[in-house]
């Protein structure tokens, strides 16, 4: 892709995540997303296919910069509990920093585009989710972590983080993320350690 190419698809992802930040799932259209980008239709089918293919692309970006996140953190920690809580904070502490983006990642994950982009969210999600994996395999080879298969150790670990990041991007009372991360990272360590 040529430079005037990656700065236009950031033109529109950037407006889609705009759009829906102002106006939800239902307020992305196609339309909204070209008023506010001031690209044309034939751009956005030209670099992401169709509609879905533009909200399948920002949710490839939104969930990787949610890893990076969480990935960045963990690279820097030196023992499997470290680590582990490293996972929860930098969950938590990213969905504070950057609520639009991990609003858009909650709100994408049951949508009706994914099934038909799975291929290219996993092409730009994929090295990162084995990254993670990876970390996690090897603490479970040292037997420091519970030895259960890859996915449900994920839920074990992430599950409680997201479900508090959802609640709190929903605006439920007395969620305060950063109150919470100390002892909810400590607690998901205690449910995973061997």
């Amino acid at each position: 892709m040529t430079s005037r190419g990656r700065e236009t698809s950031g033109r529109l992802l950037d407006a889609a995540l705009a759009v829906h930040t102002e106006a939800g799932h239902d307020g992305m259209t196609v339309q909204a997303v070209l008023d506010r980008s001031g690209v044309s239709l034939g751009s956005l089918y030209h670099h992401f296919g169709s509609a879905g293919g533009l909200a399948a692309a920002l949710y490839g970006r939104c969930l990787g910069e949610l890893l990076d996140a969480v990935l960045d953190t963990l690279g820097r920690t030196r023992t499997a509990a470290t680590g582990v809580r490293a996972v929860v904070t930098s969950y938590l502490r990213f969905t504070r920093e950057h609520p639009d983006v991990a609003r858009y990642v909650h709100a994408s994950s049951y949508a009706s585009f994914l099934p038909a982009h799975a291929p290219g969210i996993a092409a730009t999600i994929g090295p990162r989710t084995a990254e993670l994996h990876g970390w996690f395999a090897r603490q479970v080879a040292a037997g420091r972590v519970v030895d259960v298969p890859a996915e449900v150790l994920e839920v074990l670990v992430v599950g409680p983080p997201a479900e508090l990041a959802r609640r709190w991007l929903a605006g439920a009372p007395g969620v305060d993320l950063a109150a919470a991360e100390t002892a909810l990272a400590e607690r998901v360590w205690q449910a995973v350690q061997a």
